[in-house]
């Protein structure tokens, strides 16, 4: 039997269930806000610098490619923070262990204020990437509470969130580096940071899972899971594509958009966050269409859309409208496969979803982390069209991949009926 003890904002109130009783869940729709709004709010963290990239190394004096280095850390401390902290979520109380983090996270920030120089932007920026993983053990959480019929939609919730943070980050970004500059953006962060964190404290439910394994044993199992899991093996590899074409097109876009023919400020640059929310918007309706097992069409659709919009893309040096179109195309078929990934995983093994959500998104975020180095050398060499053409081959590479995996999942169907 696990405990857990809701918090309202007039009492407190204990409630015991077990993993089998989903119906009798804590998660009300206004939990869900708060868990939505947190994760966007965290990842956003690690995405404030990206339309700001031209500014800062023009600041610091810095090179294009080695501006990109800034996202590039927050993504590989993200992905470290993915192995080594959200594991936690399977062997310590939840609430207190997200209550932390967001603090640590917050420390990150302030750091990053403070920054006058690229090693204590880079010092800063690693510490509020590796505990700004608070969101990884949000959304496995929110699953874990969901009744089962709900899940795919109440994760794509989450999920909304999180990657409304990611897009909006852009545009916040912008608006208030204008309003005073970059260390303004990361002071705002940081104070909103707190705010989120004390309702955190207020409204989460207590909730503690108890782990026979301990802490060294949760992180090797997490490669346990890989060998276990083929289709854990397979949708990993899709999520590393996908984000590297998610950071293969950010990581440049504001090169592209500050220099000529456009040459638009902070505040413009960061108004193309907008295009790319639209497209996360979607992250909902394929949670309900993986739930109604609709998650291999999905898949080859979102792939085939995600090739087709670098085409759009390529025309971005010429043509706004093209290059709006095809941020919208490429947010939402990414967040089409992204969502269909993490509910087939989730339902690998209930007992160990944090671990199964650690172990993706480290790929994920590894994705992440490759696609900007790689972008922002492509466009320091290549410009635009360098980019693009690293873009559309991922995808290409992402479609031959699933498409294989299809034809192995069709030539295992007949095997299974025979038995």
């Amino acid at each position: 039997t696990t405990e857990i003890y809701t918090l309202s904002l007039h009492d407190a109130l204990p409630i015991c269930m077990t993993h089998d009783t989903p119906s009798s869940s804590p998660l009300s729709p206004l939990l869900v806000l708060l868990m939505a709004t947190t994760t966007g709010l965290v990842v956003a963290s690690n995405y404030y610098a990206q339309p700001l990239l031209h500014t800062i190394a023009d600041q610091l004096s810095l090179s294009y490619a080695k501006a990109g280095i800034i996202v590039t850390t927050a993504q590989a401390s993200y992905a470290v923070g993915l192995i080594l902290l959200v594991p936690l979520g399977d062997l310590v109380e939840r609430r207190r262990l997200i209550v932390i983090m967001m603090l640590l996270a917050m420390v990150g920030l302030l750091i990053s204020a403070s920054a006058r120089s690229l090693p204590m932007l880079l010092a800063g920026t690693a510490i509020t990437g590796a505990f700004s993983v608070v969101a990884q053990v949000l959304v496995p959480f929110a699953a874990t509470l969901a009744p089962l019929e709900t899940r795919g939609k109440v994760v794509g919730t989450v999920m909304s969130g999180l990657l409304l943070g990611i897009l909006l980050a852009r545009t916040v970004a912008g608006a208030l580096s204008s309003l005073g500059d970059w260390h303004t953006v990361y002071w705002v962060a940081a104070a909103l940071m707190l705010l989120n964190t004390l309702a955190l404290w207020r409204l989460l439910p207590r909730y503690h899972q108890p782990a026979s394994l301990h802490y060294g044993q949760l992180i090797t199992s997490i490669a346990g899971l890989f060998l276990r899991y083929k289709m854990y093996r397979q949708r990993s590899v899709l999520g590393f594509l996908g984000f590297a074409m998610f950071s293969v097109l950010w990581t440049s876009l504001a090169f592209l958009l500050s220099a000529e023919p456009w040459g638009f400020n902070d505040a413009t640059i960061g108004l193309f966050g907008l295009a790319g929310a639209a497209g996360a918007l979607s992250a909902r309706h394929a949670g309900v269409l993986a739930d109604r097992g609709h998650g291999q069409r999905l898949t080859i659709i979102g792939i085939v859309i995600l090739l087709l919009s670098w085409g759009l893309l390529g025309l971005g040096g010429t043509s706004l409208i093209a290059l709006l179109a095809g941020i919208v195309l490429l947010d939402l078929a990414l967040q089409a496969v992204h969502i269909t990934n993490m509910n087939m995983v989730f339902s690998l093994d209930e007992s160990a979803r944090n671990r199964l959500n650690s172990g993706y998104m480290f790929v994920y975020f590894l994705g992440g982390a490759s696609g900007s180095l790689a972008s922002a050398a492509a466009y320091e060499h290549q410009g635009w069209w360098g980019v693009v053409l690293l873009g559309a081959g991922l995808a290409v590479v992402a479609l031959l991949y699933s498409g294989l995996m299809l034809v192995g999942t069709r030539r295992q169907q007949p095997h299974r009926q025979e038995s």
